[in-house]
């Protein structure tokens, strides 16, 4: 009686065990699936999270790009302003014949001063 009772067993852990392979199987198979899922949708948010961040870094470098092209701008007409000095004081020398008095002939006038100027 032992003995039946010990090969029923053995046969019905025969006969489940590969039905428990094909279970556990799945198990694995379905964990390994939403590990999966998991790790995509937080390399999702990585990228999102980069993508926003160089988005963000690409409209602060515009905007120091726009900066930069607007002084240079100024600089370029401050430049032309000095240049265009220059060339008027050449031509007053060379076209209209003018000169600065040497110090003996350049005489200074002072004008009185009024009260509010001397506060």
């Amino acid at each position: 009686m032992k003995t039946e009772t010990l090969q029923d067993n053995t046969e019905e852990v025969a006969q489940e065990s590969p039905k428990n392979r094909i279970g556990h199987k799945r198990v694995a198979a379905y964990a390994i699936l939403i590990a999966m899922v998991f790790i995509s949708a937080m390399m999702v948010v990585f990228q999102v999270f980069e993508y926003r961040n160089d988005f963000r870094q690409l409209n602060s470098f515009m905007r120091e790009k726009n900066d930069i092209n607007a002084e240079w701008g100024r600089l370029l007409i401050e430049q032309q302003t000095f240049g265009a000095t220059a060339q008027i004081g050449t031509r007053a020398v060379t076209q209209l014949r003018m000169y600065s008095p040497p110090a003996n002939q350049t005489v200074v006038i002072s004008l009185p001063q009024t009260s509010e100027q001397k506060h």
